[in-house]
């Protein structure tokens, strides 16, 4: 019966309609206008490395953690539980990543990275489900313990291996890369002409087919996965409705407990894979704060996607992106993406003027005049600003995002087993 009556509740329609999907075609003309407008932005400014081969594969490495530890506040989250212990947990996942690959091979590694994000996991969940501790105080102090436990380790550990020291490991075994004969070679000569649209295309779908590491395939597939069996199943659907409404969950059979577990320990090992990754795969190398906040910028990630996968992803690729950005071309490429916000701010205006929202047309019409003289009058920024770009992109981002987000009912919020009788 509470099988049924959860499947029921799923399928039912909700009252006062919602929010439209979109429809394949549309999404498709979106990416079209983007890159349309990414082109337009690379001819006017020259930063021709903007949609490169080498643009796109940096983007998407430096998404991968990124998104895993997003994914990883998605799945706890989704049950109700906060976890600002990502970073944490993806800190437990490149040493335990590392000590294991360096010493059995980086599979084995990317294992133990899992395992090492997992009991990050396992300890929130006992002191946020078992113990009721507020869920902030819980992840900020797992990320504190995770500093102290790894640098703690490492003075035995790395220290004492031949190639490492007391704040990184010794070197570890690459992963397999895979190129696509040919098709890679066409269409990195293809975006080498610089040709309007056709090039940043090939740009784009060269940087998919050219040294792309096996975990990074594994990664990418981890989010329709993830989508499948929140929503697709009815496992999903029970751990879902425990961040939805645990009392009622619990009222039809459902064990609120357990499901919170699982989630929290199978976002911990999200984060712990993304912390695997960094170590083995984006450095080879463990090194003592190379996490550098992608915890959080996950998070972050996690939220303007509106706690839902795709657009996770999409947060998290904006975040490698920028962060390429500032990596391969430094201030030309950040310079030019002036360029770009400020004819996105134009479209932002005649958005808000078809909606007769005049004070926001005129702050991002002034905004947006702002971006186009500084471009205008500058031809780099100062290094200060590059370095900052992902952050300041991570507040804009959640900022404009802010009045569209929708989070699970009871995220964060306390429940005690037996409510529901």
């Amino acid at each position: 019966m509470s099988t049924s009556t959860v499947s029921m509740a799923s399928t039912a329609p909700k009252k006062g309609g919602g929010r439209r999907k979109l429809s394949l075609p549309v999404i498709l003309l979106i990416i079209a206008a983007g890159l349309a407008l990414f082109s337009l932005v690379r001819v006017i400014s020259g930063a021709n490395d903007l949609t490169s081969v080498g643009q796109v594969a940096g983007a998407l490495q430096l998404a991968v953690p990124i998104g895993l530890a997003g994914l990883g506040g998605l799945w706890a989250e989704r049950a109700g539980v906060v976890n600002i212990g990502l970073e944490g947990m993806m800190i437990l996942g490149t040493w335990f990543g590392a000590w294991a690959g360096y010493q059995w091979g980086p599979w084995t590694g990317v294992l133990m990275g899992i395992v090492g994000g997992a009991l990050g996991g396992l300890l929130h969940a006992i002191i946020t489900v078992t113990f009721n501790v507020n869920h902030i105080v819980s992840g900020v102090a797992i990320n504190i313990l995770a500093v102290g436990v790894t640098r703690y380790l490492s003075n035995f550990t790395f220290a004492e291996a031949e190639g490492g020291s007391s704040k990184q490991s010794p070197r570890i075994e690459q992963i397999t890369d895979i190129t696509v004969p040919g098709l890679s070679d066409w269409l990195a000569d293809l975006q080498a002409r610089h040709w309007f649209f056709i090039s940043d295309l090939a740009g784009v779908l060269g940087g998919l087919v050219t040294n792309l590491s096996l975990l990074t395939v594994l990664a990418v597939l981890l989010i329709p996965g993830t989508w499948w069996v929140l929503w697709r199943t009815s496992f999903g659907l029970r751990l879902r409705s425990c961040g939805e409404n645990p009392v009622a969950a619990e009222t039809l059979g459902v064990n609120v407990y357990k499901y919170k577990y699982i989630a929290v320990i199978v976002s911990g090992g999200l984060a712990g894979l993304g912390g695997a990754f960094l170590a083995i795969v984006s450095t080879g190398i463990y090194q003592e704060g190379q996490t550098g906040g992608r915890g959080y910028i996950g998070l972050a990630a996690m939220i303007f996607g509106n706690w839902m996968p795709g657009g996770m992803a999409l947060g998290a690729g904006l975040f490698g992106f920028t962060d390429s950005l500032k990596l391969r071309g430094g201030s030309q490429n950040v310079h030019a993406m002036l360029l770009l916000l400020a004819i996105l701010l134009v479209v932002v205006v005649v958005w808000q003027l078809y909606r007769k929202k005049y004070l926001q047309a005129v702050i991002a019409a002034a905004v947006s005049a702002l971006l186009f003289t500084w471009y205008s009058l500058t031809d780099a920024l100062p290094s200060q600003f590059v370095d900052a770009a992902p952050y300041v992109t991570t507040l804009l981002v959640l900022a404009l995002s802010a009045q569209r987000l929708r989070m699970p009912k009871a995220d964060g919020m306390p429940y005690r087993k037996g409510e529901g009788k």
